[in-house]
This record gives structure tokens, sequence and C-alpha cells, in this order.
């Protein structure tokens, strides 16, 4: 095999045609030398699940502050044209506790299952909007694996428990087709509930993805109590918010700061928010959130801090740099609870 054969990488990219991002990666990896130690590294979603379960029982923790020192943190990793990077090993990864190096002791980047919840905006301002954010529901649940399962919030002037944990995807996209708008928009309330029905998921790995056209304007939590809530819970919180462009005369105060609240909550716990403006573009974003959740690596790791205090630990993760490949960026949970006495 000659050395351009064996450089080459399978890619896949949402939005670019397939001869664009071919030349674009020719263009980034062209090392002058291959090293005897490069990893194979490729940029491609893992989307099947592998048959056997990837790790064993006693490193899956169900929640991140348990009475035990091994920590899990899920991590995404991206090329600049925002790209998933699979193929990485443990040595590509430094992972820091309040800014003291940490070992890793354990890695997996096999497709694990995952419990999910989706938290669905019905509240009157999504009437236009109803049948785009259905159809975008369809497009996430298409990346789901058999070992999945998943449940339906929909919240309006207050949330409500639609369906409750169940692998069946067609019966909450059934449930969702009878979904009406009207009424506030209780957000925070409806995220509360979906963590508590976290706590009944089966899968170690859980995640929420939320569906909304606003802020906050109607829950009887605040966005303090949400913030500290969503600390606490190793759940992975994704956002689609299809808000009015900027300056929209008919964006209201709750609108404005609903980009924001998203963000903020998605961004503490390794997740991600994407705002759309565009409806056309909802369905392709749900199916990117879905292939993202497969195509994570998880980092165990006992903590040098052995301090039973309850308190707030700091976590970062940082990237070593493979040959050949552009510059990458990490996406991870900043932090987790210490076990208290």
């Amino acid at each position: 095999m000659n050395y351009v054969a064996q450089r080459l990488v399978r890619v896949r990219s949402f939005g670019l045609l397939p001869s664009c991002i071919a030349l674009v990666w020719l263009l980034f990896a062209a090392p002058a030398a291959k090293s005897a130690d490069d990893p194979a590294v490729a940029i491609t979603p893992r989307v099947k699940t592998s048959d056997k379960d990837p790790k064993p029982v006693e490193l899956r923790s169900d929640r991140i502050r348990v009475d035990t020192t091994l920590v899990q943190i899920n991590v995404t990793v991206t090329d600049p044209l925002n790209r998933f990077v699979t193929g990485l090993e443990k040595e590509h990864f430094k992972l820091f506790e309040d800014k003291i190096e940490q070992k890793i002791l354990d890695f997996s980047s096999e497709d694990a299952p995952l419990s999910i919840g989706l938290v669905f905006d019905t509240s009157g301002s999504m009437g236009p909007k109803l049948q785009k954010s259905r159809q975008a529901a369809v497009q996430f649940f298409k990346t789901a694996n058999a070992e999945d399962e998943f449940f339906l919030i929909e919240f309006n002037d207050r949330p409500e428990l639609v369906v409750p944990f169940t692998a069946d995807t067609g019966e909450i996209q059934n449930r969702l087709e009878f979904a009406q708008s009207k009424g506030k928009t209780a957000l925070l309330d409806g995220v509360y509930m979906a963590m508590n029905q976290m706590k009944k998921a089966r899968n170690p790995r859980k995640a929420i993805l939320i569906i909304s056209d606003g802020g906050d304007n109607n829950s009887r939590y605040t966005e303090s109590e949400i913030k500290n809530a969503v600390r606490e819970a190793d759940v992975q919180i994704y956002g689609i918010g299809i808000f009015e462009p900027i300056g929209a005369r008919g964006r209201t105060p709750e609108e404005q700061m609903g980009p924001g609240l998203l963000s903020e909550v998605a961004e503490l716990t390794g997740g991600r928010s994407y705002n759309v403006e565009n409806l056309n573009e909802l369905a392709d974003i749900a199916a990117k959130i879905g292939i993202e959740l497969r195509n994570q690596y998880v980092l165990y790791y006992s903590s040098t801090n052995q301090t039973r205090d309850g308190k707030y630990r700091h976590v970062n993760v940082k990237l070593v740099q493979p040959r050949g490949l552009p510059p990458l960026k990490a996406f991870f949970r900043l932090g987790y609870y210490a076990p208290s006495q």
C-alpha cells in the first residue's frame, strides 16, 4: 500500500459536499513524514452500538455525586469544521481537577446505551413552529439504538410527563402529533422535572434534549436553582432554540434571554445549544445532536483530592494534538460535586 493510501481518512460532514470535505481534509492532513506511533484517527460518526458492553459494570457510575472516588467525564471532540473526531486514544487526553492533573484510569470510545429525555415546548408562541419541531424529534430518534430509552415532557404554563421511560420512540412521536400550542413558557420547570425523571434511568449515560422557542416566563424554579441542579446531576443537556432574529419586532424580553439561558445550562453539563432562525434547519441539527451523543469519549479517574467535603470540583480536559490533524476542540462537563460525609 502506498503512502497516500495509508493516510486516507474516511470523513462525513453536515451541510458540505463530499468533494469539498475531501479537499479540505487533504489540505489539513498532509504531513511531511509519517511517524510510526501516529494513531489511526478518523472524523466520522459512529451510529451503531456494539453488541458487547464496552465497560465493566463497576466503572459505570450512574451519577456524578456518589459515594465513590470514581469520576466519569464524557468528551466530544470536533475539528475546525465542527466534524466529530473519532479514533483518538487515552494518550491524546489530559484531565485536570481544580488545575491539578489527574491520572486517567480507564478510557472508552464505544457507543454505550443512552437514557434520553425530550423536553418539548408547547407554549402559545410555538404554534407555527410545532410541525417542524416534531420533524426534528423524528430525525433525532432515527439515531437511537436498540438499548436506548426515552421519555417525553411537554411544557407550556407547566410541565407534564406525557410519556415515561420507554424504548418505543414511535409512542413518543405519536404523542407529539397531538401536541397543541397554548399558554406561557415554564422552561425551567420542564428541565427540573426532566432531572427528577432521569433518576429512574437504567443507563449510566444520560442526556436531555430541549426544543423551545424562547426563554422562561412562568416557572416556579429560578435560573440559579436549575444551574445548581444540573451541576449535581450527571446528565448532558442539549438545546435547540428556535428564536426570532435579533432585532426582530416581535422578539419578547424572554426570547432575548432565551439563547443565553439555554447555552449556559447546556455548557455546564458538557452539552451544547444551537440557535435556529431557519425552521428548515431544525431536523439536521437534531440529527447532528443525536450523532454527537454516539461519538463521545468517556474518561474515568479517581480524584487525588480525597476530602469528602461535598464541594464543587472544576474539571478541565486538554487534548494532545495528533499529528496530521487540524486543531481539535473538546467539549465536556465543567465539574462535579465531591462526595460528602
